[in-house]
């Protein structure tokens, strides 16, 4: 069994924010792959299912991002899994909108919804980082992480989710670059040559000038044409 865990805030307020998008990765999941319905369990909110032969719990902690370790830890601890079995989705600030990485420990960057998980478990665990790009100043990160998405950026937030939808399998199934392949054919799909295969066509011939003609001369009469055909 394995535990993935979103990182968010709760309530409707904090819904569309970018420090949501963990919520929303697993929202898509559960979505898509026919979890059961969300439920109230440690501190949060837990939906579970099958992704291949591998069973999967999704948990929302609703503690709040910098309590989040407190939910983590009640849910290890039910389950009696080893921290080596959790996955961890979270907004990352250090990467442009719409990339994603995968990273095993490690520190946590001064992300507050890491750095109570860390506090309470330590770092031994997979993290999925998910790009939402920085503001340009450390003074303005609170106000644009806790703000939600702009219309400009529906589109490539919607390629990112249905990537990890569609590569959850092959995460759960410990397949590190076939889930990254899933991601990538969503958020940076293989463009289509812009070479043609075809033959180039030939210059077209410039059409004869009749002043120029050999023809031009001709001054034989039909009658005289046709005999000379037979000559």
């Amino acid at each position: 069994m394995k535990l993935w865990v979103g990182l968010g805030n709760p309530g409707a307020k904090y819904a569309g924010n970018r420090h949501n998008i963990g919520f929303m990765a697993l929202d898509r999941i559960a979505a898509d792959h026919g979890f059961s319905p969300w439920r109230k369990a440690h501190h949060g909110l837990v939906s579970d299912g099958r992704l291949g032969a591998e069973k999967v719990a999704l948990l929302k902690p609703e503690t709040f991002m910098n309590l989040s370790g407190q939910s983590v830890q009640a849910a290890l601890a039910f389950w009696k899994l080893p921290l080596a079995d959790m996955t961890v989705f979270h907004d990352e600030l250090d990467l442009a909108p719409g990339k994603m990485r995968l990273k095993q420990g490690g520190g946590h960057a001064g992300h507050n919804g890491l750095r109570s998980i860390h506090g309470h478990l330590g770092e031994a665990y997979a993290r999925v980082r998910l790009g939402i790009g920085h503001p340009g100043h450390k003074d303005a990160v609170a106000a644009y992480v806790l703000h939600d998405f702009a219309k400009a950026d529906q589109d490539w937030l919607e390629d990112l989710l249905r990537g990890l939808s569609d590569g959850a399998e092959a995460l759960a199934m410990g397949d590190a670059q076939k889930f990254m392949n899933a991601v990538s054919l969503r958020t940076a799909p293989p463009r289509s040559s812009t070479r043609s295969d075809a033959a180039p066509k030939s210059r077209a011939e410039p059409a004869p000038n009749p002043a120029t003609s050999p023809m031009a001369d001709d001054t034989r009469t039909p009658m005289q044409k046709l005999l000379d055909r037979f000559r």
